[in-house]
């Protein structure tokens, strides 16, 4: 491997010729040979949009050049295209304020940058961190990616499951079923209105994660290494957010309070226990799904989903409900990150927390395993969901519970003694009720109307 020599503060190091990162990004590989985890994309996407913000801040301000500037954000475009990708090698498992991640990225644009210029116009610290500091960027980088993951990729999935659900509401209006509550029958419901609960539930959840975007929304670029700002031009928090808030066309804005953003992580810990509620309820959706649809023959059997893919290597015909376990282990696993997220976050030490990279490894994570895993199952199951209409007719009218319609009659008590004798003789609730002298026949016929009790609006 041919190599050439860079330096930092501390000496040479010798660094591989074909790629653009320097003498910090080198020291960090060969001192944390950590697992396989590597700094998300999401926050090298981040920093692009970042380091071109502060570069434009820096010439509004009068203290860059704007050949720099230009410079500075040709080479963050190509970051953002993935052009550059391979040279932002760093593990997660580094220094806890992302230090060298930004000195990574710094690295990077200064020397494509110069590569660019044809001479040397950048300086990784004196030009590309200019009126930063490590302890101020990375945390705004984690914000950045937060509120982009967030808005791009996971609420459009949610979205598009929700209009799923509304449709099959549609299709399935009219049909009724068995209740079941405690996994144990219950009173008729509709199925439109069970599924009318699955959307309502991501209705809900997507509600609480936009609401934590105003929260992560502020920035605490403009800090510096303690937050008070030092070396950092007056106004430059304000100019560097407007400058991103038209990069990314989304509305960023300061931090009211530079000390409590570079210490604490609370907007991340808010953001993420929306995005464990999102991960609640898909499991109950997954898992309502799959119960629905066991069998074909010794289970509930009251839908079909779709068949993907051969479901054992040893029994011929299965076929699984692949999709729902892979929506649930999604489930299990941010709920795993919750507990990451929350314990980082809990390590900010006077002036700054230094648990940031695996805080954001975790949250990033959850957003992308949520919107992947809600695509998938949206696609590969929720839009072939299809009712079995006889299977649900069959349990329906199988009930037990069904005798509850008869309490307005006969009472709660008289109602009970029926649905027992006529569990315990194994015949149907008329047959018990007349037996019992509760109601003729007659009378049963005109007050027992399973259909009516779910009160659906036609």
């Amino acid at each position: 491997m041919n190599n050439r020599t860079e330096h930092d503060s501390m000496g040479e190091i010798q660094v591989p010729a074909d790629r653009y990162w320097g003498a910090q990004t080198q020291r960090s590989l060969e001192n944390f040979r950590i697992g396989t985890e590597k700094m998300p994309r999401e926050i090298i996407r981040a920093f692009a949009y970042l380091k071109e913000a502060a570069a434009l801040a820096n010439e509004r301000l009068g203290t860059m050049s704007g050949e720099e500037r230009q410079v500075i954000a040709a080479v963050c475009a190509e970051i953002r295209s993935g052009a550059l990708d391979e040279n932002f090698p760093l593990a997660v498992w580094q220094t806890g304020s992302g230090t060298q991640s930004n000195m990574n990225l710094n690295e990077v644009i200064a020397n494509r940058g110069n590569e660019r210029a044809g001479r040397k116009l950048l300086h990784p610290n004196d030009s590309c961190n200019r009126s930063q500091s490590s302890n101020d960027t990375f945390p705004t980088a984690m914000h950045i990616a937060a509120v982009l993951s967030i808005k791009e990729t996971l609420l459009p999935s949610v979205q598009a499951l929700i209009e799923t659900f509304r449709l099959l509401e549609t299709k399935n209006r009219g049909i009724v079923k068995s209740g079941r509550t405690h996994l144990q029958d219950a009173v008729p419901i509709s199925f439109s209105q069970e599924i009318s609960g699955w959307r309502a539930s991501l209705e809900q959840d997507a509600l609480l994660i936009r609401q934590t975007l105003p929260p992560l929304s502020q920035l605490s670029l403009g800090g510096t290494a303690v937050g008070t700002g030092l070396n950092a031009p007056e106004g430059f928090d304000r100019e560097a957010a407007e400058a991103l808030s038209a990069l990314t066309g989304t509305e960023f804005r300061p931090a009211n309070n530079k000390f409590h953003a570079l210490s604490a992580k609370s907007e991340l810990v808010f953001a993420h226990g929306a995005l464990k509620a999102l991960a609640a309820d898909m499991m109950k959706i997954a898992n309502d799904i799959r119960w629905l649809s066991s069998g074909p023959r010794c289970g509930l059997g009251e839908i079909r989903i779709p068949e993907n893919e051969p479901g054992s290597s040893i029994m011929p015909g299965k076929v699984n409900p692949t999709q729902c376990e892979a929506v649930t282990m999604v489930a299990v696993q941010v709920m795993a990150n919750d507990c990451a997220v929350a314990m980082a976050a809990s390590q900010g030490n006077f002036e700054l927390n230094v648990f940031m990279p695996v805080l954001i490894y975790n949250f990033l994570q959850s957003v992308r395993l949520l919107a992947d895993s809600i695509g998938s199952f949206n696609q590969h199951c929720c839009v072939g969901i299809v009712a079995n209409r006889d299977k649900m007719y069959e349990n329906l009218h199988n009930s037990l519970m069904l005798v509850t319609c008869l309490n307005p009659f006969i009472g709660y008590e008289n109602a009970a003694k029926t649905a027992k004798k006529a569990y315990a003789e194994n015949i149907s609730l008329k047959e018990a009720c007349v037996q019992l002298g509760f109601l003729s026949a007659a009378r049963f016929d005109e007050v027992f109307h399973p259909e009516e009790m779910t009160k659906e609006r036609q």
